[in-house]
């Protein structure tokens, strides 16, 4: 089971990510936080990092990412089957509509890391 204020730091960066709210999306993040680069390849690491990735991300695509399941992985992470919607920014045309699962790690109240595991 999913703690609740785990559920409610995950809902809250989601909600922000949606909105756009960069600054309150960045505080849902620890200072030196491992992130994915789904969308050019690699990883990153640090919130200025994220918040440069989100940037250049929303110059080109325009997504909504919905949690819809919340699992508690055996080792400590926490699943979220996500309902993910992605357009071009400039035209609105739908690039992609699919789930897609997330693993994050949380410590002390902050996201650590977050992994793209599959589409579903």
């Amino acid at each position: 089971m999913v703690h609740p204020t785990e559920e409610a730091l995950l809902c809250r960066a989601y909600r922000a990510f949606n909105e756009r709210d960069l600054e309150a999306a960045l505080t849902t993040l620890h200072p030196e936080v491992d992130w994915p680069n789904a969308w050019e390849g690699g990883r990153i690491a640090g919130r200025q990092a994220v918040a440069d990735y989100w940037a250049r991300q929303f110059a080109t695509i325009a997504s909504t990412v919905e949690p819809v399941a919340f699992a508690a992985d055996g080792d400590g992470a926490i699943d979220v089957t996500v309902h993910q919607v992605v357009r071009d920014a400039e035209l609105g045309q739908l690039l992609s509509d699919s789930t897609v699962v997330h693993r994050y790690r949380i410590d002390d109240g902050l996201i650590v890391r977050m992994d793209v595991l599959s589409r579903v």
